[in-house]
């Protein structure tokens, strides 16, 4: 077989093979006598039918399949071994490839048109300036952050009147002229809580009821005829909410309410570690430490998608082979259409000129990352998903623990190895360009995403 390559420009060329019979011939032979062993054919033994018999009935698919195969190995040796930079996946030329026909040919030429990566020189500088937005962690930051931790540790209690937020449980019962309903509606754990009816005078009248009082009030006013909440609270279809019309007694059971944590020792042990923190000055000090940590990673992202653009600005316009890469793009999915390839196709060239610029920074600066990198990368995404329910005092050992279960998921390492190389070359970035810090309030940084 001969296999070579010629380029049309900088950015695209073509791969020939030429193959020929005794590049093939073995695997089809033995394709041919595995089908022998196992072929089904009338009047014939299984394993006995004669190699003619299946090479007539199985011989163009199974050369087919050969071919097929021989091609695809042939082309990823050819393109690692020469070192070719080629872009998405060679397709079948549309001007060299000449008709082939399995039937009559024995030598057969194939010729892909391949995708090269164009030459890309990027190099930042100290004229180059970029800035970095630290959020000002204020009061009212911390105040809200506290609150929540109150909220998140706090336990519900039994009260004896009731509050708006209360969860209130009974029967309920359907009235008809003040009395019970002869076959009317009862429901013995009805439960429903005051916030959430609509009509404010209906609301009021359990506002302050007491345990094992009763309340006279009609569900449909309560909820304005909101057909979904009346039926669930009387546990009816909702068809038969529409013949409803008089009013219900509720006979309070049981007030069930959330009471936030109290700022105290014990709430303090279970967020920061037992003994870590003694006082409300200290938890608030902590506090402030665990929001700049929780909101650097977003400072990252601001500051990393600033080098993006910088970076793509820098490089200028830059030259693929559309065709070839729309092509491509064509054969991956069958759900993509010509229309759908024109329409994200900018989107995509921009997010593979921007691979293309990381590699060569990286390549070009040695910016290696170590196994120690990627660690690192898998503790912060650790501690940080703890964080996400609230557990900030996390022992080293279970951080380590649940770090090496995120490494040993491929999918988890992949993303863990490109965020090591862009914190990589993100922090060679800032070394090398002139970078600002900037303090912002919160709302001023959120409004850097929109």
């Amino acid at each position: 077989m001969n296999i070579s390559h010629v380029n049309n420009d900088a950015v695209s060329g073509i791969i020939k093979l030429e193959i020929e019979k005794k590049d093939y011939e073995a695997q089809v032979d033995k394709s041919l006598r595995r089908y022998r062993q196992k072929a089904d054919i009338p009047g014939f033994r299984r394993g006995m039918v004669p190699l003619g018999v299946i090479r007539k009935k199985y011989g163009k698919y199974v050369l087919t399949e050969a071919i097929n195969k021989l091609v695809t190995e042939s082309l990823v040796n050819y393109i690692d071994a020469n070192g070719l930079k080629v872009l998405g996946q060679p397709v079948p030329s549309r001007t060299d490839q000449p008709p082939i026909d399995f039937d009559t040919e024995e030598n057969f030429e194939f010729s892909f048109d391949v995708a090269l990566s164009p030459a890309i020189s990027v190099k930042p500088t100290k004229q180059d300036k970029l800035t970095r937005y630290e959020v000002n962690i204020d009061e009212a930051m911390v105040d809200r952050q506290i609150s929540t931790y109150c909220q998140n540790f706090g336990s519900y209690v039994i009260a004896d009147d009731v509050e708006a937020h209360d969860l209130v449980k009974g029967t309920l019962t359907e009235l008809e002229d003040g009395r019970p309903k002869e076959d009317g509606i009862l429901v013995a754990n009805a439960v429903l809580t005051p916030q959430y009816l609509k009509d404010e005078t209906e609301r009021a009248k359990f506002i302050g009821a007491k345990l094992h009082g009763r309340i006279i009030f009609n569900p449909k006013i309560a909820y304005q005829d909101a057909t979904a909440e009346i039926a669930s609270l009387l546990q009816i279809d909702r068809e038969a909410v529409e013949t409803l019309t008089g009013d219900f007694c509720f006979e309070i059971q049981e007030i069930t309410r959330f009471k936030a944590a109290e700022l105290n020792r014990e709430l303090f042990d279970k967020l920061f570690g037992e003994g870590v923190v003694e006082s409300e000055e200290e938890c608030r000090k902590q506090t402030r430490i665990i929001l700049n940590e929780q909101l650097r990673p977003q400072s990252d992202y601001r500051f990393w998608l600033d080098i993006r653009a910088l970076l793509l600005e820098k490089a200028g316009d830059i030259s693929f082979a559309d065709d070839i890469l729309k092509r491509w793009l064509l054969s991956t999915d069958e759900k993509y259409t010509p229309e759908k390839v024109e329409a994200e196709y900018p989107a995509m060239m921009e997010n593979i000129k921007f691979q293309l610029i990381k590699k060569q920074l990286l390549e070009d600066n040695h910016l290696d990352i170590e196994e120690n990198d990627v660690r690192a990368c898998a503790l912060q995404m650790a501690k940080s998903q703890y964080a996400q329910y609230g557990i900030f005092s996390v022992p080293a050992d279970l951080l380590e623990q649940y770090a090496q279960k995120l490494l040993q998921k491929k999918d988890t390492l992949e993303n863990l190895v490109e965020r090591a190389r862009e914190q990589k070359l993100a922090a060679w970035i800032r070394d090398e360009t002139d970078v600002t810090t900037k303090d912002v309030s919160l709302d001023e940084f959120e409004k850097l995403f929109v």
